[in-house]
């Protein structure tokens, strides 16, 4: 919300996950990731697991982005070492003019674990952090819809876009009303604030990336509440490899513009005070700088921190590191050592306040 902080906040993308040794025994529990993902409880466990390691300042609920396809019938599934896929890709004109919207009553799961994970982070009648909910955007989701598992270009996607763009139109309009619904139903659940994962919006050429991501990005915002008891809902957007669209993604009504590590936040902030946007900041640490040492994890840190501190402030009466969320640029990777996520945290806690003295 842009508001004065001791301290910058912290929290990571993929925080629960599997570089934590506690998370893989509760997915062996589980017996399946999507056994984890759809049991509340599970769900809950390892929402948890990171907040109780480090002093991290949010939650993020445990799930996974294709949980909206899968509850279109898609037939969502994991084999071992492979990643998801879908039973039922999108790869003809009748699969997609079939489509319709996902049934919320099979990501019933999703709510509950919103609703368990929320109380859970009740203590002594306080609430430890806040949870964020969260999607993938429209355009993400329906790069796995067409193609039916990831890839490195999503070439069907991409195929339909350029030929037959009135099936992709009609794909992304499902998925807008799917994704707006299936937030609202988040904050309805316990979630405070929400997130839109583009993971993909980096592979679209300029032009399209407005017309086509961004512009359901927006569509989706426009139907969120943006105030849910007398508390505003803060909304995050993300696009891997959007930061040369940093001006365009000001525009679409989100709260916080998450950047990965290929865009200096100190550059961003000056770039939207100069255009009078007050917008919060969040990330941008790369993943792969936790594999360094710990005095260039710091280093590293640091570095982020003092660009910021030069930039100018969000706005008046403010200090320049004031609306920053400090996160990685993208997921923190399995192979990562949970020792070097404790260096961050300690760094970026010490450090800011550091910054923050007269």
């Amino acid at each position: 919300l842009g508001q004065k902080t001791d301290r910058t906040p912290l929290w990571l993308m993929r925080q629960a996950g599997r570089y934590l040794p506690e998370y893989n025994a509760t997915r062996a529990k589980a017996g399946s990731f999507l056994g984890l993902a759809k049991t509340p409880t599970y769900a809950t466990e390892v929402t948890l697991q990171p907040l109780d390691r480090y002093p991290l300042d949010a939650a993020i609920l445990f799930s996974d982005i294709l949980t909206i396809p899968d509850a279109m019938g898609l037939g969502l599934q994991f084999a071992a070492g492979e990643g998801p896929s879908f039973a039922n890709p999108l790869r003809t004109e009748e699969a997609v003019k079939n489509l319709r919207p996902a049934d919320l009553h099979h990501l019933q799961y999703v709510f509950d674990a919103v609703a368990q994970i929320r109380k859970s982070l009740i203590q002594d009648g306080k609430q430890r952090v806040p949870l964020i909910g969260f999607s993938g955007s429209p355009w993400t989701l329906a790069c796995y819809m067409v193609d039916g598992s990831g890839s490195d270009d999503f070439r069907h996607a991409k195929t339909m876009m350029f030929n037959r763009p009135d099936l992709l139109k009609h794909i992304l309009e499902i998925n807008i009303q799917s994704v707006a619904a299936y937030l609202t139903e988040q904050l309805r659940s316990g979630a405070q604030a929400l997130m839109i994962f583009d993971t993909w919006g980096g592979l679209l050429p300029d032009g399209r990336y407005q017309d086509i991501s961004l512009a359901s990005m927006r569509k989706v915002i426009n139907q969120l509440p943006r105030e849910l008891n007398g508390q505003k809902v803060p909304i995050i957007i993300f696009t891997k490899g959007g930061g040369l669209w940093l001006d365009d993604m000001a525009e679409s009504g989100a709260d916080v513009i998450g950047l990965d590590w290929t865009m200096s936040v100190a550059k961003a902030r000056s770039r939207l005070v100069e255009k009078n946007k007050i917008i919060a900041l969040q990330g941008n640490l790369d993943p792969l700088a936790l594999f360094a040492s710990p005095a260039q994890i710091g280093a590293q840190a640091k570095k982020i921190l003092d660009g910021l501190g030069t930039a100018p402030a969000l706005k008046t009466g403010l200090h320049p590191l004031d609306g920053h969320i400090f996160n990685l640029g993208h997921g923190i990777s399995q192979f990562t050592n949970p020792d070097s996520v404790t260096v961050l945290a300690k760094t970026v806690i010490e450090y800011s306040e550091h910054l923050r003295r007269p």
